[in-house]
């Protein structure tokens, strides 16, 4: 609908749901420019292990690292030609786990794809930005994003100006009002895992994952 290719940005679950279509959808590679994942949880993360072993919301169970989900997700290449993929995480990420540094979760290696995978702190090393901050009003984390989606290629660390360092907040986040939005989103995602309707083990993979899908 555009009329040129488009770029993805998403945080945390929603970092990586967009690698999902270029997986199985091969036809959407060609329409996409840019990938940008703040806090992506490409390889799932462990503590979703510790947490689903009885009942627990679907996509919990997808998060898992050793789940049949993310397994698909990663088989054959985690990238392809022609997409550019930039990587944004944090030392400090309690949800995404782990991702002390480029062998965690969040960062991709194989395939074709142009990538960047980096760490808050690789350009601020005094950043302490955790899950949700980094995809919420980090502004080094916006820098990055920017950075990736108005350049050719990937991010580029070595462009951001150092000064971001010295911010509190991203661009556009209303100081005057951070403390209460802030609060509200908290305990809105609270609420909604509450909530969350909850099953016995992971949900099976739909049949075009395994091409095992009935023809006629």
């Amino acid at each position: 609908m555009s009329g040129r290719r488009v770029d993805l940005l998403g945080h945390s679950q929603g970092g990586m749901i967009g690698r999902w279509a270029l997986r199985f959808w091969p036809g959407v590679r060609k329409r996409v420019n840019d990938v940008v994942g703040l806090a992506p949880s490409n390889h799932g993360t462990v503590d979703a292990q510790g947490a689903c072993t009885a009942t627990c919301p679907a996509a919990f169970w997808q998060q898992r690292a050793d789940s049949q989900f993310i397994a698909a997700l990663n088989s054959g290449a985690e990238t392809f030609a022609g997409v550019d993929y930039t990587n944004v995480y944090t030392h400090f990420d309690e949800v995404v786990v782990p991702n002390s540094d480029e062998t965690g979760s969040s960062s991709l290696h194989t395939g074709q794809g142009d990538i960047t995978n980096v760490a808050l702190q690789d350009v601020c090393p005094t950043d302490v930005s955790d899950h949700l901050a980094i995809g919420t009003y980090d502004p080094v984390a916006y820098a990055l994003a920017v950075d990736a989606l108005t350049h050719p290629g990937p991010a580029d660390p070595s462009r951001i100006d150092p000064g971001v360092c010295s911010q509190t907040l991203m661009p556009g986040v209303d100081p005057s009002t951070f403390v209460g939005s802030y609060a509200v989103e908290v305990e809105s995602i609270a609420g909604a895992v509450a909530t969350a309707d909850e099953v016995p083990a992971e949900p099976d993979l739909a049949c075009y994952v395994t091409a095992s899908c009935k023809r006629g």
